[in-house]
């Protein structure tokens, strides 16, 4: 009796291939130029994600010796060192802007964000903090109706109370004490919510490489003052794992860029999902952080109403998503 052979998923076939020519880096960028724009964006997503991901472990490491606010400093201090060559290149001709004032409030409402992300990093544990921060564009969502004019669609509003509904499972407000740490993080994501409306209305007019040219900038230089007052001394080897977290950011933000060129904003949002799992992994194997159930649960319930959103602002306009997933730290 023939036995049937099941068929490989091309999915899974494609990545076969790249892996067997990954030594060869030939080979390696023939095989990723055969792949659809579709999967490289997947793919590319998937490796922002994991580098985010990592990111996020280092700063917690890192933090053990010093301040989130000389952290952060460090890290759009190596995030401009990478954004200059491309500045250069323009001959700054990217700078061009006649709105200055609200480059520098969007770098200013991303600063604080960042700081105030860094510091629930340091304190509280990798997957609840990653978890919360899925709140953005929930928070967003009702911005855009009070400042932007958006129209009120049911829609919308059943998906935000999902997303808050899924913040009180994860907090359980009045059940278990609030920490600092998940204050912060929702903090944050409610600033990032605000800096996606800045984006918004700066893209009326501004190209996508001006916005983030500026962002690079005024955070380079707004986080300068929090550092100093909070500077602490450190070794060659502390400064390497900055330099890693720099690096693993740059990686991150550069991928994510690709992915969005490449595929669709909405195909690629559910794959954002992974950050929760990366970090979990990392928070239980290097911290001994295990995530409990309603963490899941509540990530699960946030994600969702996120994504209900942005699928459904996609048949309008097609660029919430997208905003979305590149105002990241």
């Amino acid at each position: 009796m023939s036995r049937t052979v099941a068929k490989v998923p091309p999915l899974l076939e494609s990545l076969y291939h790249m892996f067997l020519n990954a030594l060869d880096p030939r080979g390696f960028a023939t095989v990723w130029q055969r792949q659809t724009p579709a999967l490289q964006g997947i793919l590319l997503m998937c490796l922002s994600t994991l580098a985010f991901s990592i990111m996020h472990g280092l700063v917690r490491f890192v933090s053990e010796a010093l301040p989130p606010f000389q952290i952060a400093f460090f890290r759009n201090l190596f995030g401009l060192a990478f954004l200059m060559p491309l500045l250069m290149r323009s001959r700054f001709t990217m700078l061009r802007t006649n709105r200055i004032g609200l480059h520098a409030l969007r770098g200013v409402v991303n600063i604080l964000a960042m700081l105030m992300f860094f510091t629930a990093l340091s304190i509280s544990p990798l997957a609840k903090v990653t978890a919360l921060s899925f709140t953005a564009p929930i928070f967003m969502a009702v911005l855009a109706v009070l400042f932007l004019g958006e129209r009120f669609q049911i829609y919308r509003w059943l998906a935000i109370f999902a997303g808050f509904a899924g913040m009180l499972i994860i907090l359980r407000p009045g059940l278990v004490a609030l920490d600092t740490g998940a204050l912060l993080v929702t903090g944050s994501a409610s600033l990032w919510a605000v800096a996606m409306i800045i984006i918004k209305i700066l893209s009326r007019t501004e190209s996508s490489v001006t916005i983030v040219a500026y962002m690079g900038i005024f955070l380079g230089l707004f986080s300068v003052i929090p550092a100093w007052w909070v500077w602490e001394p450190f070794g060659l080897a502390t400064l390497g794992w900055m330099i890693l977290i720099g690096l693993f950011g740059s990686i991150a933000q550069m991928a994510l860029s690709q992915a969005l060129k490449e595929t669709d904003p909405t195909a690629l949002m559910p794959f954002d999902f992974l950050k929760l799992i990366w970090t979990a992994i990392i928070g239980a194997w290097f911290f001994s952080e295990i995530p409990d159930v309603f963490t899941w649960i509540g990530a699960a319930v946030i994600f969702s109403s996120g994504l209900a959103i942005a699928f459904r602002e996609r048949q309008k306009t097609g660029s919430a998503s997208k905003q979305c997933l590149e105002n990241q730290e």
